[in-house]
Protein backbone atom coordinates (compact mmCIF):
# COMPACT_ATOMS: atom_id res chain seq x y z
CA UNK A 1 0.00 0.00 0.00
CA UNK A 2 2.06 3.34 -1.12
CA UNK A 3 0.69 6.38 0.94
CA UNK A 4 0.05 9.79 -0.87
CA UNK A 5 2.26 12.81 -0.12
CA UNK A 6 1.25 16.44 -1.72
CA UNK A 7 3.90 17.92 -3.96
CA UNK A 8 5.81 20.35 -2.65
CA UNK A 9 5.22 24.16 -4.35
CA UNK A 10 7.86 25.61 -5.55
CA UNK A 11 9.22 28.51 -3.56
CA UNK A 12 8.72 32.31 -4.04
CA UNK A 13 12.03 33.76 -3.82
CA UNK A 14 13.19 37.33 -3.70
CA UNK A 15 16.95 37.17 -3.57
CA UNK A 16 19.42 34.15 -2.58
CA UNK A 17 22.70 34.03 -0.70
CA UNK A 18 25.15 31.50 -0.52
CA UNK A 19 23.71 29.68 -3.60
CA UNK A 20 25.65 30.23 -7.10
CA UNK A 21 22.24 29.57 -9.13
CA UNK A 22 18.86 30.12 -8.15
CA UNK A 23 17.40 27.00 -6.46
CA UNK A 24 13.89 25.01 -6.80
CA UNK A 25 12.18 22.19 -5.73
CA UNK A 26 12.48 20.98 -8.85
CA UNK A 27 16.15 21.51 -9.16
CA UNK A 28 16.60 19.70 -6.18
CA UNK A 29 14.37 16.44 -7.68
CA UNK A 30 16.71 13.92 -6.24
CA UNK A 31 17.76 15.12 -2.72
CA UNK A 32 15.99 15.34 0.20
CA UNK A 33 15.03 19.25 0.97
CA UNK A 34 15.54 20.28 4.62
CA UNK A 35 13.63 23.56 4.56
CA UNK A 36 14.37 25.68 7.29
CA UNK A 37 11.78 28.86 7.60
CA UNK A 38 13.25 31.54 9.98
CA UNK A 39 13.47 34.75 10.70
CA UNK A 40 16.51 36.37 12.02
CA UNK A 41 14.76 38.45 15.07
CA UNK A 42 13.18 34.95 16.24
CA UNK A 43 14.78 34.16 19.38
CA UNK A 44 13.71 30.22 18.96
CA UNK A 45 14.91 30.45 15.16
CA UNK A 46 18.46 31.84 16.62
CA UNK A 47 18.95 29.59 19.33
CA UNK A 48 17.89 26.42 18.26
CA UNK A 49 16.65 26.26 14.42
CA UNK A 50 19.87 28.28 12.54
CA UNK A 51 22.23 26.21 14.46
CA UNK A 52 20.79 22.81 14.12
CA UNK A 53 20.36 23.88 9.74
CA UNK A 54 24.40 24.69 9.98
CA UNK A 55 24.45 20.76 11.40
CA UNK A 56 22.26 19.49 9.12
CA UNK A 57 24.64 20.92 6.07
CA UNK A 58 27.36 20.21 7.70
CA UNK A 59 26.86 16.55 8.26
CA UNK A 60 24.95 14.86 5.72
CA UNK A 61 26.21 14.30 2.15
CA UNK A 62 25.50 17.68 -0.31
CA UNK A 63 24.54 15.00 -2.75
CA UNK A 64 21.84 13.42 -1.04
CA UNK A 65 20.82 16.19 1.01
CA UNK A 66 20.19 20.10 0.32
CA UNK A 67 19.73 22.14 3.63
CA UNK A 68 17.79 25.65 2.58
CA UNK A 69 17.52 28.69 5.04
CA UNK A 70 14.05 30.36 4.04
CA UNK A 71 14.23 33.83 5.90
CA UNK A 72 10.61 34.27 5.66
CA UNK A 73 9.75 37.95 7.80
CA UNK A 74 5.89 38.79 8.55
CA UNK A 75 6.63 41.08 11.24
CA UNK A 76 9.36 44.31 11.53
CA UNK A 77 9.91 44.21 8.11
CA UNK A 78 11.75 47.62 8.42
CA UNK A 79 14.75 45.97 10.04
CA UNK A 80 15.12 42.54 8.34
CA UNK A 81 15.80 43.45 5.05
CA UNK A 82 18.21 41.61 2.54
CA UNK A 83 20.66 43.60 3.35
CA UNK A 84 21.01 43.00 7.25
CA UNK A 85 20.30 39.66 6.75
CA UNK A 86 23.55 39.74 4.87
CA UNK A 87 25.36 40.61 7.67
CA UNK A 88 23.40 38.42 9.91
CA UNK A 89 24.52 35.20 7.41
CA UNK A 90 28.45 36.52 7.62
CA UNK A 91 28.29 37.77 10.90
CA UNK A 92 27.12 33.52 11.78
CA UNK A 93 29.10 32.13 9.31
CA UNK A 94 26.24 30.49 7.76
CA UNK A 95 27.14 28.23 4.49
CA UNK A 96 24.09 26.92 3.84
CA UNK A 97 22.06 28.32 0.79
CA UNK A 98 19.68 31.19 2.40
CA UNK A 99 16.32 32.19 0.07
CA UNK A 100 14.49 35.07 1.35
CA UNK A 101 11.10 34.92 0.64
CA UNK A 102 9.15 37.61 -1.86
CA UNK A 103 6.88 39.91 -0.64
CA UNK A 104 3.20 39.62 -1.74
CA UNK A 105 2.77 43.41 -1.92
CA UNK A 106 -0.26 43.35 -0.04
CA UNK A 107 -0.02 40.89 3.21
CA UNK A 108 2.50 41.23 5.88
CA UNK A 109 3.26 37.23 4.88
CA UNK A 110 5.16 36.41 2.25
CA UNK A 111 4.07 33.95 -0.62
CA UNK A 112 6.03 31.01 0.27
CA UNK A 113 5.04 31.03 3.83
CA UNK A 114 1.61 31.51 2.45
CA UNK A 115 1.79 29.19 0.03
CA UNK A 116 3.18 26.09 2.54
CA UNK A 117 0.36 27.69 4.64
CA UNK A 118 3.02 27.84 7.60
CA UNK A 119 2.14 29.56 10.93
CA UNK A 120 5.17 31.03 11.66
CA UNK A 121 8.87 30.62 13.00
CA UNK A 122 10.72 28.14 13.16
CA UNK A 123 9.13 25.86 10.59
CA UNK A 124 10.95 22.84 9.41
CA UNK A 125 10.02 20.90 6.32
CA UNK A 126 11.10 17.70 4.79
CA UNK A 127 10.48 17.33 0.86
CA UNK A 128 11.58 13.43 -0.14
CA UNK A 129 13.56 12.73 -3.56
CA UNK A 130 10.65 13.11 -5.45
CA UNK A 131 9.61 16.47 -4.43
CA UNK A 132 6.79 15.54 -2.14
CA UNK A 133 6.13 17.27 1.44
CA UNK A 134 7.05 14.14 3.91
CA UNK A 135 7.13 16.67 7.13
CA UNK A 136 5.66 20.00 7.95
CA UNK A 137 6.17 20.95 11.45
CA UNK A 138 6.23 24.67 13.61
CA UNK A 139 8.50 24.67 16.28
CA UNK A 140 11.72 23.32 17.08
CA UNK A 141 12.30 19.56 16.15
CA UNK A 142 15.20 17.68 18.38
CA UNK A 143 18.10 17.12 16.24
CA UNK A 144 18.02 13.19 16.71
CA UNK A 145 14.40 13.25 16.05
CA UNK A 146 15.21 15.12 12.81
CA UNK A 147 18.44 13.01 11.72
CA UNK A 148 16.42 10.23 11.71
CA UNK A 149 14.00 11.39 9.63
CA UNK A 150 16.46 12.71 7.28
CA UNK A 151 18.27 9.68 7.72
CA UNK A 152 15.14 7.64 6.30
CA UNK A 153 14.51 9.82 3.66
CA UNK A 154 17.80 9.36 1.96
CA UNK A 155 17.86 5.90 2.48
CA UNK A 156 14.77 5.30 0.68
CA UNK A 157 15.00 4.22 -3.39
CA UNK A 158 17.38 6.95 -4.82
CA UNK A 159 15.75 5.64 -8.08
CA UNK A 160 12.39 6.58 -7.33
CA UNK A 161 13.40 10.23 -7.83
Amino acid sequence: MTQDFLTAPEWEIAQWFNAEQPLSVAALRGKVIVLHAFQMLCPACVQTAIPQAQRIHRQFDPNEVATIGLHTVFEHHQVMTPAALEVYIHENRLTFPIAVDRADGQSSVPLTMRTYGMQGTPTLILIDRRGRLRLHHFGNVEDMVIGAAIATLVAENADAA
